[in-house]
């Protein structure tokens, strides 16, 4: 059929064939741009949470070792040993109150997403 619509001295690619390829990659970028949005999205909240269980685990070994000489962690007093990312933002602060609680009012949130977590006194994370 498509060596009909051809003359025989002519080479390439009928409009029809192009049409079929341009729509082809339309459904394969329907279907992958999204998925490659929501992926990111996800990586971009787990490092959000990655960052609040390490300031928490960081905080704790620093008040461990300072024997109560330090008894709190702002987002402007970080612990010595803690590195942050700064695509992370990082609001409040972690307390130690010398009787074996602690007080935290951390969040931390990817400056790329909406999603914000709340660090708790356990070290866990939870979403706001």
């Amino acid at each position: 059929m498509i060596q009909r619509l051809r003359c025989d001295n002519e080479k390439g690619f009928t409009l029809i064939e192009l049409m079929i390829v341009i729509a082809i990659i339309g459904i394969l970028a329907a279907i992958a741009i999204p998925n490659f949005l929501s992926y990111r999205t996800r990586g971009q909240n787990t490092s959000a949470e990655s960052e609040a269980k390490n300031f928490y685990n960081t905080s704790m070994a620093q008040f461990a070792d300072t024997n109560d000489t330090v008894t709190q962690f702002t987002t402007s007093s970080l612990p010595t040993a803690f590195t942050g990312n700064s695509d992370i933002t990082k609001t409040g602060a972690i307390q130690d109150n010398n009787d074996g609680t602690i007080t935290t009012t951390l969040t931390f949130s990817h400056s790329n997403s909406v999603t914000t977590y709340s660090l708790l006194t356990t070290g866990a994370t939870s979403e706001i």
